[in-house]
C-alpha cells in the first residue's frame, strides 16, 4: 500500500499491520523508519511469518533457549517467548542500539502489540509490499505458533 518514501513525519505514529509479513524483511523496514525519526506501532505481531520448515524453526529456537550463563542463568541472555518482545529484540538488532544514542532513542519510538489495541483502531494501517509473503501461507510458520511451542502462554 504505502511505501517508506510517501510517509510524512508527524507526532502520530505510523501503524504497521504485521499480518503475513516475513519477520526479517518487516524488521528491516521498521528499523529504517525508526532511524528516520518516525514513531512506529506494530500491530498483530503474532501473525508475523517465519520461512522454513516448522520442525527446523522449533529445533533452532530450543537450542537458543539452552544458551545461558554458567554462573547464574539470570546473567545470561534473556530468552523472550512473547511474539511482541521477540520482534522488538529483532528490530533492536537492526538499530545502532549499543553504539549510538540515536539507536537508543529510535528504539524508544517503537511499540509492538499482540492483536490490535483500541487506541490504534482509528489509525490507517500500512503494509510493506516487499515484506509480504509471496507463496501460500502453508510454506510459513506464524510467530504465534512458534511462541506457543516454546512456552508462551497467552
Amino acid at each position: 500500500m504505502a511505501s517508506q518514501e510517501t510517509v510524512v513525519r508527524t507526532d502520530r505514529p505510523i501503524v504497521v499491520d504485521a499480518t503475513n509479513h516475513i519477520a526479517g524483511r518487516l524488521s528491516s523496514n521498521v528499523a529504517k523508519l525508526l532511524k528516520q525519526g518516525h514513531r512506529v506501532s506494530l500491530v498483530n505481531c503474532e501473525k508475523i511469518m517465519y520461512s522454513g520448515t516448522r520442525s527446523n524453526l522449533i529445533k533452532e529456537y530450543r537450542e537458543f533457549l539452552e544458551i545461558n550463563s554458567i554462573i547464574n542463568p539470570k546473567h545470561g541472555p534473556v530468552h523472550y517467548r512473547r511474539p511482541d518482545t521477540i520482534i522488538t529484540k529483532m528490530i533492536r538488532g537492526m538499530l545502532p542500539y549499543e553504539k549510538k544514542p540515536s539507536g537508543i532513542s529510535a528504539h524508544k519510538r517503537l511499540r509492538t502489540y499482540i492483536g490490535s489495541p483500541k487506541e490504534l483502531k482509528s489509525f490507517e494501517k500500512i503494509q510493506f509490499e516487499k515484506a509480504k509473503i509471496k507463496k501460500s501461507a502453508s510454506n510459513y510458520t506464524t510467530m504465534g505458533e512458534l511462541c506457543r511451542v516454546i512456552g508462551w502462554t497467552e
